[in-house]
């Protein structure tokens, strides 16, 4: 973004959010947050600088989105909620944020006259795959309520894409990690692994291990947004590594980088869990000028660090 533009960012005190806010408040952008802090982190919101301003609040209710996105050139919406067994729990309130919340981020973003808006997708949405590496034309056939939710935002998006003068771009991230992100037993694999083995519990694999991921480190999402609310036609877009690795050879790297020995079970498959995942970014560095860089073990080594403050945090 340009120095002194001002842009909006749904889920700000979040894990993705709050990383993506750093990046812009390093190029000189001003952010406005908003937040309701039922996933996201107050200690993630840099409220010393005269740069951000926080809307404490839940996307889902009405006029909360008005003053946040007024004179904003840009929204960047995280705000969500996330993973396939939250969604299984609860897929009503699933629903309510990731549908109607990003109806009312598009609305309030068009009645406000904002450039474009980036919308946090998944990788949810494919389902069960069929080729690999997962292109953005393979098969969409979500296989739970979360994937389906992710899809429906996906396409209220570029609709408005079509409808308004409103640069829309979704992104489909694969397996985020890095900096700021939490324990959380709804969330990714990694953050779980890392405290439990921090704290010298022990770790579940579900199934044999050998299902694959694409796992890509937040800094590579965060670049993926920025050159997204600016660059590129309407659409959307893969955001991954390009890489996989087998859950297995995830707690071996992890036990590398951190030097403990993880206490690992086995539980069975989960239900909506998909077998091999990995990401086509072809599209994403064509129209984005997207290419990630960060390398699985320097970012698990970085990971590794950064839980480890935070398990010595009072």
């Amino acid at each position: 973004m340009p120095p002194g533009d001002t842009v909006a960012v749904t889920g700000g005190g979040g894990f993705i959010g709050s990383n993506l806010v750093s990046a812009l408040l390093a190029q000189g952008t001003q952010v406005r947050i908003v937040d309701n802090f039922l996933s996201g982190h107050r200690v993630n919101v840099p409220v010393h600088s005269e740069a951000v301003s926080l809307r404490e609040g839940d996307i889902t209710t009405p006029g909360v989105l008005d003053e946040v996105c007024a004179g904003a050139s840009a929204v960047f919406h995280l705000a969500a909620s996330v993973g396939n067994k939250r969604s299984i729990d609860d897929p009503i309130r699933d629903s309510e944020i990731n549908v109607l919340g990003t109806l009312r981020v598009l609305e309030a973003a068009r009645h406000a006259g904002v450039q474009s808006v980036v919308v946090s997708s998944s990788a949810g949405i494919f389902g069960e795959l069929k080729t690999l590496p997962i292109a953005e034309d393979h098969p969409i056939d979500p296989d739970s309520p979360y994937g389906v939710s992710k899809l429906a935002a996906e396409k209220q998006c570029l609709a408005y894409a079509k409808l308004y003068p409103l640069r829309a771009v979704a992104l489909r991230y694969f397996n985020v990690y890095g900096p700021n992100q939490r324990f959380d037993a709804y969330g990714n694999v990694i953050p779980i692994f890392a405290f439990k083995m921090l704290r010298g519990e022990p770790i579940t694999i579900f199934g044999d291990g050998e299902q694959t991921r694409d796992f890509v480190h937040v800094d590579d999402v965060v670049q993926a947004n920025l050159r997204a609310s600016t660059e590129g036609p309407s659409r959307a877009y893969n955001v991954g590594s390009g890489t996989t690795v087998t859950i297995n050879r995830l707690v071996e790297l992890m036990e590398e980088v951190s030097g403990i020995r993880a206490n690992v079970t086995h539980g069975p498959p989960r239900p909506g869990d998909v077998r091999h995942s990995r990401a086509d970014v072809s599209e994403a560095e064509r129209h984005l000028g997207f290419a990630p860089s960060v390398r699985l073990e320097d970012g698990l080594r970085d990971y590794m660090a950064w839980a480890r403050r935070e398990v010595a945090r009072p």
